[in-house]
């Protein structure tokens, strides 16, 4: 081969080499674009799961750990801050375009990879409550879709603005509040809700998990199964301010994860229902795959596709003192447009023709 910087009879030798060199570097395996491409989306995916999971632990302990010090007043000035600005949250909170844009959540789509898919145009002067199965473990579809822009929910809604529906508990957090609430997240209560079904103009659609903590323990791959059956209090809220419902399923939530589940009447279920009655969440236990290897456990979900199926809106009328019969009547179509909206497109994500959607 000819040396790096060897003449060359038409003075082309020169460029030819060092071009090859350059070459051969850019194909060594740590420069290899597709490889930094997909540990960028592990990461992106990583981050966001630990937040979840003890970012506003993290932040109340540095927290109170800086009273002790000599930064004790950022400590203060945070706190008193927090006092006054309790109740914003309620009232849908602080969401931030920029942060709903960041790149890093096109990575965290790309990983799985998650597709959002419009099925019927929203009206922009009708409030809506999205009803989002299943919860899977964490419910990484809901988030990607409604809280980031990452697959464009507002181009595709223009003039719906999406609030992401969770525990109260979670703004309780130093920090952690905030990171939801700059994405349009909003404690799942009735003050919010009611805030911002009557308060907040229309066009508002608050995104709700129905299965909550209940359903996140049946979820394991291969399964689809909604809590639902028992489930009537959105159904209620929604007719109390005439909100279209909207029925929603993800295709591939459940994949993610693989969990130990528990049968009922064994120990391990029995605390998980303690926790669920009394702090509103149940602790599951559950792997994913490792941070460098897909062949390791792990907190990293793996990388199966999530396709969440918006479907038709049902009109709810006004009525503020709905009967449980209203209620019955309602839910009962939701539940019909639900399984409708999961045989239409399942076979088109991969499933059977002959798969049944389980409704408990």
């Amino acid at each position: 081969s000819v040396p790096l910087w060897a003449p060359s009879g038409n003075g082309s030798g020169t460029g030819s080499s060092i071009l090859s060199a350059l070459q051969d570097i850019f194909s060594v395996t740590w420069l290899n674009r597709s490889k930094v491409e997909k540990q960028l989306q592990v990461i992106s995916v990583l981050q966001w799961v630990l937040s979840f999971l003890v970012l506003g632990v993290a932040c109340s302990a540095i927290l109170m750990y800086t009273f002790c010090t000599d930064c004790w007043l950022i400590a203060v000035l945070y706190f008193t801050w927090l006092a006054f600005d309790w109740n914003t949250p309620k009232k849908g909170g602080r969401r931030s375009q920029w942060v709903r844009n960041w790149a890093v959540w096109r990575y965290f789509r790309d990983y799985f990879p998650i597709q959002l898919v419009k099925t019927h145009n929203l009206l922009t002067t009708r409030n809506y409550i999205f009803g989002y199965h299943p919860h899977g473990i964490m419910g990484l579809g809901a988030f990607c879709n409604f809280s980031t822009e990452a697959t464009e929910v507002s181009k595709k809604f223009p003039g719906i603005r999406p609030y992401l529906a969770t525990l109260a508990g979670n703004f309780r957090m130093p920090v952690l509040r905030e990171y939801l609430m700059s994405g349009g997240i909003c404690p799942v209560n009735r003050d919010t809700i009611d805030y911002l079904l009557s308060k907040n103009g229309s066009g508002n659609a608050i995104i709700i998990v129905v299965g909550g903590a209940a359903e996140s323990l049946s979820s394991m791959p291969g399964k689809n199964a909604v809590t639902l059956r028992n489930r009537k209090g959105f159904v209620k809220l929604a007719l109390r301010h005439g909100a279209d419902l909207v029925p929603i399923y993800s295709f591939g939530e459940n994949e993610v994860y693989k969990q130990v589940i528990f049968e009922e009447g064994s120990w391990g279920r029995w605390v998980q229902k303690k926790f669920q009655k009394y702090i509103g969440f149940a602790p599951c236990i559950f792997h994913g795959r490792g941070l460098f290897s897909s062949d390791t456990w792990g907190l990293v979900p793996y990388s199966k596709p999530i396709t969440t199926v918006v479907g038709e809106p049902i009109t709810i009328p006004k009525l503020e003192h709905p009967t449980q019969q209203d209620i019955d009547l309602y839910h009962s179509m939701y539940m019909e447009a639900l399984v409708k909206l999961f045989d239409k497109h399942k076979t088109k994500f991969g499933l059977p023709e002959t798969e049944v959607l389980e409704v408990n």
